[in-house]
């Protein structure tokens, strides 16, 4: 879907080039085919070479840069663009495209381009409410350029204001829009959980797990590229939410059985991939617990509800309810007693004893189990990819469902 959409990335002399290295690996973690294009000034602040190790592909500079098959260079990354983006976007550089000056190889790129353009701002906060930087923005709306608002902050120079540069995210999520049809999940709804809960001990201390919600934020991200309505529903996790998803940050497993029961019955696919606590503490303290050398503590222990099984008792037949489980051994036993006694569609299981497999990874190896005992099993793969199929399989049984009706 997005590996033949080919992407041509323009740095230029901003600080904020080093974000464009972010940018850079976030789309072609997404899987598109990147092309960077640096000016002079660019370079001084991030060196060719990082963007050619995070995209694996050649960096062009300077004028005219390396070309093949004797292709002109400014020419052929013009054409073969679905998007040309300028990330950063200097004031500099506003003034030239805004005036059709065309003097290095990114500007001739642009003049020649016939894909749209994305243009991401980032400056100091005076250079960017200077009538002159206006005045330019706005003769490119005029012009047809796409222009991504510059975001409102802390600013490189130590000033606050506007003129920051978007997040990575936000622009990935706005290329994909650009470049992508609405996908094969447009009009469903997805609703995700992800993380692990924390049940408190006293104001200090909770117990918790290893998970690090990463498997949930991809599936997250994955199915709101292919256009599905998002809602994401997640313990605390050291990770920034997709972009144009519904999110929902809860804590306890009590916070998160509350969330998602309160929603669940509108969403025609629900991935719980969060790591709920099984056991709370039965009476947290409500100071923080002192040490005592010479005494143990005792901690008395309470069941937590299990969430996907409360799921599982009242679906609908329309609805497919898809469970995770981390084990570490006897995972087929395990998997399809969760499928029979939480009347799940399909689980997906891992062992998490094996190396690339387990908690706060960016790779998995897991294996797809559906109701009827058919067993899909995935190499170990990037969590992206490990998400994309998961969503696949999703979204055949959903289809399934609608057919069966």
């Amino acid at each position: 879907m997005l590996a033949d959409k080919f992407v041509t990335l323009g740095v230029t002399g901003s600080i904020a080039a080093f974000k464009a290295a972010s940018l850079a690996s976030l789309l072609t973690k997404t899987g598109f085919d990147v092309h960077v294009v640096m000016t002079d000034a660019g370079q001084k602040f991030v060196t060719p070479l990082t963007f050619q190790a995070l995209t694996k592909n050649h960096v062009h500079t300077g004028s005219f840069g390396g070309s093949s098959n004797f292709q002109i260079p400014h020419i052929a990354l013009a054409q073969k663009a679905d998007l040309v983006v300028i990330a950063p976007a200097t004031a500099n550089i506003l003034g030239k495209i805004a005036h059709g000056i065309a003097d290095d190889l990114l500007t001739t790129i642009v003049m020649a381009a016939t894909c749209p353009v994305l243009i991401c701002p980032a400056m100091n906060v005076h250079m960017y409410n200077n009538p002159a930087t206006q005045a330019n923005l706005a003769r490119l709306k005029e012009l047809n350029y796409l222009i991504m608002e510059a975001g409102t902050g802390y600013l490189a120079c130590g000033e606050h204001g506007q003129g920051r540069f978007p997040e990575p995210e936000m622009i990935c999520q706005q290329i994909i829009q650009l470049i992508l049809p609405a996908g094969d999940f447009k009009g469903i709804s997805v609703l995700i959980t992800a993380g692990g809960t924390r049940e408190p001990l006293d104001p200090v201390r909770f117990i918790s797990n290893r998970s690090s919600g990463k498997m949930g934020f991809a599936l997250a991200r994955s199915a709101a590229i292919r256009g599905a309505d998002v809602t994401l529903v997640s313990a605390p996790a050291n990770l920034s939410p997709p972009p144009g998803i519904n999110y929902i940050p809860v804590v306890t497993a009590a916070e998160m059985q509350r969330a998602v029961m309160d929603i669940f019955p509108k969403y025609d696919i629900v991935i719980k991939a969060a790591a709920v606590a099984d056991f709370r503490p039965a009476k947290p303290s409500k100071s923080k617990i002192k040490k005592d050398s010479n005494n143990n503590l005792t901690i008395e222990l309470e069941k937590n509800t299990d969430i996907l099984m409360e799921i599982g008792k009242i679906k609908k037949p329309n609805q497919v309810l898809v469970g995770f489980a981390a084990e570490t051994e006897n995972l087929l036993e395990s998997a399809r007693q969760k499928i029979e006694q939480k009347n799940l569609d399909l689980i997906v299981t891992n062992d998490i004893t094996v190396p690339g497999a387990g908690f706060d990874t960016d790779t998995n190896i897991v294996k797809l189990i559906y109701r009827d005992g058919e067993i899909t099993d995935l190499p170990l793969m990037d969590k992206l990819d490990v998400a994309g199929r998961i969503l696949d399989a999703a979204l055949l049984l959903h289809r399934q469902c609608h057919e069966q009706q």
